[in-house]
């Protein structure tokens, strides 16, 4: 990402135990406004569109090292489900309604890093109806479920 132009961002697991934690290191790491709110929505939102000295105007990874310290956390999934949500959007070149952005889609990844890394663990963790969980010997993917986020309609005569 670097190599590219974009930025790589460092959390500390031990700063996300809580969502106020969660909240303050991205607005801090990630320049987001004096107004943000501090809220779930807020961070998909700013996550959605962040600026370009967080993302180089190419994109972000973010990397939460030793996760293992938040596996267990009440808000843990639902931190794993913001993040994709927010990524989603920032990847894409189109607002929710299909109207093109007035900027080009962004690269927005993030990497949980773990000590003890168990696949079915972990996915057990992250699985819920609106995320796709897969996994590998040396990996857990999560994404948005696109029967649950990127519902299409259908005209009919």
């Amino acid at each position: 990402m670097e190599a590219a132009g974009g930025r790589v961002h460092h959390f500390d697991s031990r700063e996300l135990t809580t969502e106020q934690g969660i909240h303050r290191s991205f607005a801090q790491a990630l320049h987001f406004p004096g107004y943000y709110g501090a809220n779930w929505d807020a961070l998909v939102d700013c996550l959605s569109d962040l600026c370009g000295a967080a993302t180089g105007g190419v994109g972000i990874v973010g990397v939460i090292h030793d996760a293992d310290l938040i596996l267990d956390a009440e808000h843990f999934p639902l931190f794993v489900s913001v993040l994709c949500q927010g990524a989603d959007r920032a990847n894409a070149s189109t607002d929710l309604d299909g109207f093109p952005l007035g900027r080009p889609a962004l690269s927005e990844h993030f990497h949980f890093e773990f000590r003890d890394f168990d696949p079915e663990g972990i996915a057990l963790r992250v699985r819920q109806p609106d995320l796709t969980v897969t996994t590998g010997a040396d990996h857990v993917s999560a994404a948005l479920n696109p029967e649950v986020w990127h519902l299409s309609c259908a005209i009919k005569p």
